[in-house]
């Protein structure tokens, strides 16, 4: 009936039986964009943000997303992350924070949803913790960098300017 590999033939949603599928090593890598303002980006340059250390809980709110992937996402797998990295990049000139989670295992399906996952939330923890600051902050460019292992093999995003190199 389909293409589509979340579909049977008879159009009902399932979980793709990965069963048959080898161990691979497997990374993925997402990013988002977080805009706010000159003010909130010192607070968090600062650490004078009366609620704490945004960074430092946008990176653990990223890692705990990631390990929740699959009770977030339906027909996603739960699977045994080896590593979530969350590294958090303040870009001042743009009055921006880049939040870039990256994903690793070993086994026979990605991890490309948990890698997003954890940007997201990364992204939407500063967006909590900073609101009463900065009502207009905007999440943008939720996006896939890259992505490695299984049968596809490796792929970039053409519109990412840069390739990660290390990824062991």
């Amino acid at each position: 009936m389909t293409d589509m590999t979340h579909v049977n033939n008879q159009g009902e949603a399932h979980m793709v039986d990965v069963s048959a599928k080898s161990d691979t090593q497997r990374v993925a890598i997402a990013k988002a964009i977080v805009t706010t303002t000159p003010e909130v980006i010192t607070l968090i340059q600062e650490n004078n943000h009366k609620k704490g250390d945004v960074l430092a809980v946008a990176r653990i709110a990223g890692i705990q997303a990631a390990k929740k992937t699959s009770d977030l996402i339906p027909l996603c797998h739960p699977i045994m992350l080896a590593s979530t990295q969350i590294e958090l990049k303040i870009l001042q000139q743009n009055s921006q924070i880049e939040v870039k989670a990256t994903c690793k295992l070993t086994g026979q399906t990605g991890v490309e949803m948990e890698a997003l996952t954890a940007a997201s939330v990364s992204a939407l923890t500063i967006y909590d913790m900073c609101k009463a600051v900065d009502k207009g902050i905007t999440i943008s460019e939720v996006k896939l960098l890259e992505k490695h292992g299984g049968k596809s093999g490796s792929w970039y995003n053409s519109q990412t300017d840069s390739q990660s190199q290390d990824l062991s």
